[in-house]
């Protein structure tokens, strides 16, 4: 026999490679030893997890799965593919001429003039002191909290279209009209009324949280910045303030952006009309109620919520860009 080595034999490329699975079941089996070792902690956020995955999570999934089909509400709900997003964005003429338009009009100024208006109106009770601050702030809140009884007993009184309606009646004692207006349904004045309402009673939960970042920012901040040669206090705000309380200016605005495109009853409570007189004052979430609750076609109208929370989401992704944390380069 030969004493020279024999050629190895190579083995098959797959024996050489780690198994797939055998990694898998390894990251598998640390994961369980991970989520064994924090069970006290999963125990803990169970209950958030819980009313989010409920309450959220399967309502979100559940209406992307019914706006793909035709739903009555009494038939099974039958598989119609894109038909829904296609009828809305092509042949829906009071989607595209009255409900976008009015949307976003609605949204562009209730929500910078709001947003605005709540930042200075909070630093303005900052200043105040702590016992005068409270009820100051609570009556700013208060309208959120009472905004369908207000509208009622308020406004509509105020824009009454007859001689008992406090605007007319003024307007009549010092002849500037001849005739009273009927503000709340005519369409040339029901989406101003409309902004000047939602206004009025938009500070809540970011006029709060605002207040508390303004309160929360170090004092000490100031008197080096005096030092540092500021002088006035709109610098202070602008140089001190604003950047020391970025979270809360960015909830702030997220919550605007979320209360102006998620507003619809207002435009109906105020003129009585469903829908408004000639679709004035028609905004996302009256055009979902219009074929969610009267026509019952719910796969439709889950098709235009769906189209409202992808804008809601661009919108909120791009005040993240402008008021979220930057990261250092």
């Amino acid at each position: 026999m030969s004493n020279e080595a024999q050629p190895a034999i190579p083995q098959p490329l797959a024996a050489t490679r780690p198994r797939m699975g055998s990694r898998f079941g390894r990251k598998l089996r640390h994961l369980r030893k991970e989520m064994w070792r924090y069970r006290l902690s999963y125990l803990f956020i169970a209950p958030f997890l819980i009313v989010f995955t409920l309450f959220i999570i399967v309502p979100v999934l559940t209406g992307i799965g019914l706006s793909f089909t035709y739903f009555n509400s009494i038939e099974f709900p039958k598989w119609a593919g894109w038909m829904n997003y296609q009828n809305l964005f092509s042949q829906d003429v009071i989607f595209l001429k009255h409900v976008i338009p009015n949307s976003f009009q609605f949204a562009l100024f209730v929500g910078p003039i709001g947003y605005v208006l709540a930042f200075v109106l909070a630093w303005l009770i900052a200043q105040l002191p702590a016992m005068i601050r409270v009820w100051y702030a609570l009556a700013m809140y208060a309208p959120s909290l009472t905004g369908g009884i207000a509208m009622v007993v308020v406004w509509q009184v105020m824009f009454t279209g007859d001689r008992t309606g406090y605007i007319n009646s003024f307007l009549l004692k010092w002849g500037l009209i001849n005739q009273p207006i009927l503000f709340t349904i005519d369409k040339d004045y029901l989406m101003i009324i409309m902004i000047i309402v939602s206004i009025w009673s938009s500070m809540g939960l970011g006029f709060l949280a605002i207040l508390a970042g303004i309160l929360n920012v170090d004092r000490t901040l100031y008197e080096a910045a005096r030092i540092d040669g500021i002088r006035s206090r709109l610098q202070e705000i602008w140089y001190i303030t604003i950047p020391m309380m970025k979270p809360q200016m960015l909830f702030a605005a997220v919550m605007a952006i979320v209360g102006t495109l998620k507003a619809g009853g207002i435009g109906t409570q105020l003129s009585g009309m469903n829908p408004t007189p000639d679709y004035s004052g028609q905004l996302f979430m009256n055009h979902i109620e219009d074929f969610g609750f009267t026509r019952l076609e719910l796969g439709y109208a889950s098709a235009i919520s769906i189209a409202l929370l992808i804008v809601t989401i661009l919108l909120s992704r791009f005040l993240w860009m402008l008021l979220g944390p930057k990261e250092d380069e």
